[in-house]
């Protein structure tokens, strides 16, 4: 599945949570961090359960929820006798320092014979350093990049060119892509600032990101855009999986399209260039 676009909502919000997916976003993420309160937080679990447990709500997105640092509690609070009626694809693990962390994660949801997708969000300078490792992981389904709080633990001043920021950004999606799993993107704060999203979503998938973080639902329709390809991309994906069928038909490992040599890693290319725009297609 693609995910182009993940919007967070907060937990605390259910109101916000339901209408989440209207947004278009390939992956929605309720959130029990960041944006609830400590001493809110007992009540958000409470909510989250319940949107999630709500037969009505069956979105078709990715459903996932962001933990907190005391991810046991929430996993407690929204697996514990949960009816069947209960929708998680997906589980946000924040700081992911080591693989341990999303391990120990991993763990926990097996307590609840739950298998959801996990979602390592590497926002630490540890992290960052230990991102392949990470990725590597068995549990870890994608790596997601968090510059705010990795600049914040270094110490570095946020810059709207982003170069304090940029080798850990390229690191992150470097060692996501060497374990075959999805790179998200860091979050462009300003949801007003809807040219310099669209400047910021084009640079990550340049630096190959497969999708980037929204923080407003109004963010999502130009991370969508920017992450869906273009018809004459698709037309050339197209051309490169029909000339492989062909080839493996044929017996040969090597083919040519276009008057360029296709090898395995343009084949990859050219399979993730229809799953964007299936994605786009079906949104």
């Amino acid at each position: 599945m693609a995910r182009r676009s993940l919007l967070f909502s907060p937990g605390d919000r259910p109101e916000l949570m339901r209408k989440a997916p209207e947004s278009g976003a390939d992956t929605v993420c309720f959130d029990l961090e960041d944006a609830v309160a400590p001493s809110q937080r007992a009540a958000a679990r409470e909510s989250v359960r319940e949107v999630l447990a709500d037969p009505a709500f069956d979105p078709d997105c990715e459903v996932t929820v962001r933990v907190s640092v005391d991810a046991a509690a929430d996993l407690d609070a929204l697996l514990d006798d949960a009816p069947d009626s209960l929708r998680l694809d997906g589980v946000m693990v924040p700081k992911v320092a080591e693989p341990e962390d999303v391990q120990w994660v991993a763990d926990l949801l097996d307590e609840h014979d739950a298998d959801p997708a996990l979602l390592a969000l590497v926002e630490t300078a540890r992290g960052v350093l230990r991102a392949e490792d990470i990725a590597d992981a068995r549990a870890t389904d994608a790596l997601v990049f968090g510059a705010e709080d990795l600049a914040a633990d270094v110490g570095a001043t946020r810059t709207d060119e982003g170069t304090e920021v940029l080798h850990a950004r390229q690191q992150v999606v470097l060692a996501a892509s060497a374990a075959g799993i999805d790179a998200i993107d860091t979050v462009f704060t300003d949801f007003e600032d809807e040219a310099g999203l669209r400047e910021a979503t084009e640079f990550a998938l340049q630096l190959g990101y497969d999708g980037k973080m929204a923080i407003h639902p109004a963010q999502v329709p130009v991370i969508n855009d920017a992450f869906t390809p273009a018809p004459e991309r698709v037309e050339w994906a197209e051309r490169v999986l029909d000339a492989r069928d062909e080839a493996e038909r044929e017996g040969r490992a090597v083919f040519s399209v276009d008057g360029e040599m296709i090898d395995a890693p343009l084949i990859a290319q050219a399979e993730r260039v229809l799953e964007r725009a299936a994605a786009g297609e079906k949104r």
